[in-house]
Formats: structure tokens, C-alpha cells, sequence
């Protein structure tokens, strides 16, 4: 009953408005009481400080620094392989599988669009349809740089704008299509698993989503939609190897990866709700996958 209501209370607040008041706090220098707040939050949210380059929460300028800090070198680990698909964020599991046709399940009884999720670009839904998903949920004490799962070039990157939902498990579980609706960045390219699409999808409170080829994508003024393309190289030319940051959330979100039809299976050993790590390897090449050229 609880859930219910604080979804039809996001319905009635100003979600852009508290997420930019929320964007200008966090980055406000050393404000009064700044070191004792994150020493709660690190407490309230469970941080581990030991994984970070800058263990010292005095040397953070502001809260947002804090939020969107570093990890120390070989804190984590990828696989180094082509073929397995590694996490690319630290989280939990929320769902994962193959789309049913046009279809990604969001939570029990609940779908939403792929051609809506991806902008209503159906040709792009096509690229995508029946092919392996896994939704991965960031919540405020995670890590919150996202990371490439496999080697790629990137090919386009989409802003669209939209709501700013929660994206916790309660509004995950009551708001329908929520990811389809809210604010998101979509980048896609080209692997030696075919296409992939990673989704960085915004929430309340989320001030702002970089990626590292663009800088801040959002918040943007208006309400139209952006595409950006890229070339397959020169000046502009944009290619991550796996394990390179490709972006990070400025507060806690949600992030999404799509392959197409038959190119990736998912561990059976994946479980509901799971801790994932990043780097963490969640998936393998199916056999006689082909890359981007077949």
C-alpha cells in the first residue's frame, strides 16, 4: 500500500525541478556540514572506502566528486576475453533474459517496448528484437561509473528526454514502462558480438549522465530529442576496448544492455536480485556468433 502511494505522490512532484536543485547542491564547494553528511551516508549506504583511490572524504570538493568517485587500481577485474560478456556496473540484478519479440520485462506481470525504450527508432527495436537483455539496478552506495561489458565502436549516441521516475525495486514494481518513460542516454555500438546497446536510464534525483566522448548529455534545455552519429574513425572516432569507463550517473540509476538475437547466453548460475560486481563476467558468446559485418 506504502509503494503505491509514493508512486502516485512521483506522479504529482516536480521531478526536473528537484533533480536540478538536487544537480546545484551537489556540486556546491565544501557547503557547511558537507564532511558530515557523507561520513552518514557512507555509514547509512554501506561505502566501501578501501575500493576507492580517494579513501579521504575531506579531499572531495563537493558531493558529487564523492559520488561519482574513482576506484583504486585493481580494484576490479575483467575478463580480457572477447566472448564473455562482463558487468558493467556494480549492482543488483533486476532482470535479464531475451526480449519476447518487441517486448523486455521490466517486473513480474509487467513489459514495456523495445522500440519505445529505444526512442520509437523501430528499425533500431528490429536490431535488437528477440535478443539477450540484463537490467542491472545502482543504488546509492554503488559505484557509479559504468564500464564497457565487451570491446566496441561506437556508432550513435541518442538523448531522450522524458520523466524522472525512481527506478527503486517498489517503483520498478508499480510504475508501468518506467524505463521507456524516463530520461536516457542510449549508445550503440559495434562489437565482435554484433550490435550493443548500453542505456543509461535517468531517475529522480539523477542531476546529470556523462558519458566520456561527450561530457554532461544531460540535463539539456527543452524537451526535444538528440541524435549524435560517429565515425568509424578519424577525427571523432570513438572506440572503448572492454572495461574502459564509457560514462557515469551523477546520483544513483539504472543501466540496461541489449544484444541482438542469438549472440549472447546468460549464466544459468544468475540469480534474482544478485549482487553483481563490475567486471564480473555474466554471460558467454554463443557459439558461431558472428561480429558486426555478417
Amino acid at each position: 500500500m506504502l509503494t503505491r502511494l509514493a508512486a502516485v505522490a512521483q506522479h504529482l512532484l516536480p521531478q526536473h525541478g528537484l533533480s536540478r536543485l538536487v544537480h546545484a547542491l551537489a556540486r556546491r564547494e565544501r557547503p557547511p556540514g558537507q564532511l558530515a553528511f557523507m561520513r552518514w551516508f557512507v555509514r547509512h549506504y554501506g561505502v566501501d572506502l578501501t575500493e576507492a583511490a580517494e579513501p579521504d572524504l575531506a579531499a572531495y570538493p563537493n558531493f558529487n566528486a564523492f559520488f561519482t568517485r574513482a576506484l583504486r587500481p585493481g580494484a576490479r577485474t575483467f575478463p580480457g576475453d572477447e566472448h564473455r560478456v562482463a558487468s558493467p556496473v556494480d549492482g543488483r540484478l533486476s532482470q535479464w533474459g531475451a526480449a519476447r519479440g518487441n517486448h523486455l520485462l521490466q517486473a513480474k506481470g509487467r513489459e514495456f517496448s523495445l522500440t519505445e525504450l529505444l526512442a520509437g527508432d523501430a528499425a533500431l527495436a528490429r536490431t535488437f528484437r528477440d535478443g539477450p537483455f540484463v537490467t542491472i539496478y545502482l543504488s546509492p552506495g554503488d559505484y557509479h561509473r559504468v564500464h564497457m561489458p565487451v570491446s566496441g565502436r561506437l556508432r550513435e549516441m541518442i538523448h531522450v528526454p522524458g520523466r524522472l521516475f525512481s527506478v527503486s525495486p517498489g517503483s520498478v514494481a508499480t510504475i508501468g514502462r518506467i524505463y521507456a518513460r524516463n530520461e536516457r542516454v542510449i549508445a550503440r555500438f559495434d562489437t565482435a558480438l554484433g550490435p550493443m546497446a548500453v542505456i543509461l536510464v535517468g531517475a529522480l534525483n539523477v542531476g546529470s549522465i556523462e558519458t566520456v566522448w561527450a561530457g554532461e548529455v544531460t540535463p539539456p534545455r527543452g524537451r526535444r530529442l538528440h541524435r549524435w552519429t560517429y565515425p568509424d574513425q578519424g577525427p571523432g572516432a570513438v572506440e572503448l576496448t572492454q572495461g574502459a569507463e564509457m560514462g557515469r550517473f551523477n546520483l544513483g540509476s539504472t543501466v540496461i544492455v541489449l544484444f541482438r538475437a542469438g549472440a549472447v547466453e546468460w549464466h544459468r548460475s544468475l540469480e534474482p536480485d544478485q549482487v553483481v560486481r563490475l567486471g564480473q563476467v555474466l554471460g558467454e558468446a554463443r557459439t558461431g556468433s558472428r561480429g558486426p559485418d555478417d
